[in-house]
């Protein structure tokens, strides 16, 4: 279920009550904790946090790095965090914190999915986008791409 919207407050102003309360904590998350040089911007129909492409131009889809991205689909809500799914002991790290909130986890490669938000550890999450600095991910995707 992807947006058209053209701008987060374009799209907040689509959710229902409940959603929007829950995506806009998650947001609050994110955006307190989101190193130095990563923007929020529209994308992909989500709400999405990524390395701009005036600070790294050369992605195999010429479109930015994605490092988080927050959703409300059809049946839940969704946290992307492909820093965590890029890096394999970020992802070790953060499925054991998880787990050891007692929150049941409802996780894909790169998306953890709720349905209230008190289904989702906020301060783990908050840890997850904090992890790595722009120059961080960068490095991280391009071990990826060889």
């Amino acid at each position: 279920m992807q947006s058209k919207a053209k701008t987060v407050q374009q799209y907040l102003s689509e959710l229902s009550d409940d959603r929007l309360e829950a995506i806009e904590s998650v947001r609050d998350v994110i955006l307190e904790n989101l190193p130095d040089g990563f923007e929020e911007a529209m994308n992909w129909g989500m709400i999405t946090y990524e390395v701009p492409l005036s600070l790294y131009p050369n992605t195999y889809n010429k479109k930015p790095l994605m490092m988080a991205a927050l959703a409300s689909q059809k049946n839940h809500m969704a946290v992307y965090l492909t820093g965590v799914y890029a890096d394999s002991d970020s992802r070790g790290r953060f499925v054991d914190a998880y787990k050891a909130t007692g929150k049941r986890m409802d996780m894909g490669q790169s998306c953890v999915r709720f349905r209230k938000l008190d289904d989702l550890p906020l301060d783990l999450i908050g840890e997850a986008i904090a992890t790595h600095s722009v120059d961080e991910f960068i490095e991280i995707y391009e071990a990826s791409r060889s």
